[in-house]
């Protein structure tokens, strides 16, 4: 048999734990709700342009239980993390020093950025991604729909599956999205706690969504 055999078996051995703590994960019936009173550590996913004015007017209606607030951005944008720190300047219920971080990663995807090349470029982000969610170990995942959200959410998803953390994804498609979710969308269905849409035509299409009306 050799060594390679019981390696192989070791490794399969893994690989299926791996995958029955990931439907695990998925199939759970009792979804946790946010914390209410204590403080909730929270991290936010900034897209560019729309989706970040729509993200921070969410943040900005916030209670501010919500702390820390950690805010990942891609690091090409170049103009999101002004506004961030504008929005946390005018927090004052929280005082002088707003308690928030703000961190870059790799995009993971461009416009016009071929699909091939997404696959690689996202997966480049997933690795910048996975130390920074396990160091942070955040409470909540807030995120609208920019590509930069999909590597945060797998990484906390990782957290639950290897047992360290349950963490609250929760995913806000833009308003901008009336008849068809956006990529980020229609992969983060099937993998956050709560989907949010906010037109009447997605919630039919997509039974697990939820329409609260306008949100942003």
């Amino acid at each position: 048999m050799g060594w390679w055999f019981g390696a192989g078996v070791a490794l399969l051995a893994l690989v299926c734990i791996f995958l029955a703590r990931f439907f695990l994960i998925l199939g759970r019936n009792e979804t946790p709700e946010p914390r209410k009173r204590s403080p909730a550590n929270i991290l936010v996913v900034i897209g560019s342009g729309g989706h970040t004015t729509e993200i921070l007017r969410l943040v900005g209606s916030l209670s501010a239980s919500y702390s820390p607030r950690h805010y990942v951005i891609a690091e090409t944008d170049r103009m999101s993390e002004d506004k961030v720190r504008r929005l946390e300047a005018a927090r004052v219920e929280e005082g002088p020093q707003p308690r928030f971080t703000v961190h870059r990663i790799p995009r993971s995807r461009e416009v016009r950025q071929s699909w091939v090349s997404s696959v690689v470029s996202t997966l480049f982000a997933l690795l910048y991604s996975i130390p920074l969610v396990f160091q942070l170990k955040p409470d909540v995942v807030l995120c609208n729909g920019p590509g930069t959200c999909v590597p945060p959410c797998i990484s906390a998803l990782l957290l639950g599956i290897f047992g360290m953390k349950k963490v609250l994804i929760i995913y806000v498609e833009s308003i901008c999205r009336v008849e068809t979710l956006s990529l980020s969308g229609k992969i983060l269905y099937w993998l956050s706690d709560y989907f949010f849409v906010q037109w009447p035509t997605l919630q039919k299409k997509y039974p697990k969504a939820v329409f609260l009306g306008r949100l942003v």
